[in-house]
């Protein structure tokens, strides 16, 4: 047994896996989730906002002293969406350098691909599902990206057919389109037509034709699942593996788009930290749920709490 973890720093939030591996079976330590908003106005400016950068800095070194006082042997720690397109990213990779490094010399954050992105996430979204579910075809919708990513489980091991990263998810289209409160009638009509464009490369990319279980991971959508199951509040237990129609995701992403920022915090599962942006993540989900209704016999969205996360850690072992 190794006692490994994981940390995904995304556009909107960085997140940690402290977890067990025992061949091949990963027994969470613990899991936590910050929003740090790396991605702040890196669409538009191409650099890392300065604030952004310690935001990030202070919630990594509390993961830092988790991850010493748990006997962490390995960590792992991947930077996606906003870091591939920031030019100030060395003094990123510096500041993680100098912090992962008190656990294990030499780590430093990753800039992984968009293609390694996807399939860690897929190797963590189906680990818990039954193979006979599949093909599945999983999202892992962040704050700059999407991934749509298809394959099956054979023999135990996930095998990846298709993945493509879009580059669209909450944060990047908030930004780009949505800027009202609540968005204007237009302005969903415009960030709509964005994510379509930019979802269409997705699915061009990757023939999702053959999938049979739609997986949806990260926070937009474990949220939609947490508000469309009317909980007072955020509970991973109740939430992983629950399961959305695609009618009453389509109506929920719709009522979700339209709602003023208050309003979205006024649900009580809803993260302070994402109120501003899921009107974005929203429309990007409506999107995918209209292309797989389009283009495979899928009826519903299975939502997983494992992502990219588990995919991670599981390769520490």
């Amino acid at each position: 047994m190794t006692r490994v973890a994981a940390v995904d720093c995304g556009t909107n939030s960085i997140r940690l896996l402290i977890a067990d591996v025992d061949a091949g079976v990963l027994t969470d330590v613990e899991r936590d989730m910050k929003v740090v908003r790396l991605g702040q106005g890196v669409d538009a400016t191409g650099q890392f906002a300065d604030e952004a950068i310690e935001r990030v800095r202070v919630a990594l070194t509390g993961y830092v002293e988790r991850m010493l006082a748990a006997g962490v042997e390995r960590v792992r720690m991947v930077a996606t969406s906003a870091t591939r397109d920031a030019s100030n990213r060395d003094e990123f990779f510096a500041m993680t350098a100098e912090l992962l490094g008190k656990v294990q010399a030499g780590a430093v954050a990753e800039v992984i691909t968009g293609d390694e992105e996807a399939r860690l996430s897929f190797r963590g979204a189906v680990g818990g599902l039954d193979p006979a579910d599949g093909p599945f075809v999983v999202t892992d919708l962040g704050g700059g990206s999407t991934e749509v990513v298809v394959g099956s489980v054979v023999g135990g091991e996930a095998v990846v057919a298709g993945a493509y990263s879009a580059d669209i998810g909450c944060v990047r289209l908030t930004e780009r389109a949505l800027p009202s409160d609540p968005p204007t009638l237009d302005e969903q009509a415009r960030a709509a037509l964005i994510a379509a464009e930019e979802l269409a490369k997705a699915f061009a990319a990757v023939d999702v034709s053959a999938a049979r279980t739609w997986v949806g991971v990260a926070g937009t959508l474990t949220t939609f699942a947490a508000v469309h199951a009317g909980l007072a509040a955020y509970d991973p237990e109740v939430i992983h593996h629950s399961r959305i129609s695609l009618a009453d995701l389509h109506v929920l992403c719709g009522r979700i788009v339209a709602m003023t920022r208050d309003e979205r915090l006024a649900l009580g599962p809803m993260h302070p930290g994402r109120a501003d942006v899921i009107g974005g993540g929203a429309l990007v989900t409506r999107e995918l749920g209209r292309q797989f209704a389009d283009r495979a016999a899928i009826t519903e969205m299975v939502v997983s709490e494992h992502d990219i996360l588990d995919g991670i850690a599981l390769g520490l072992a």
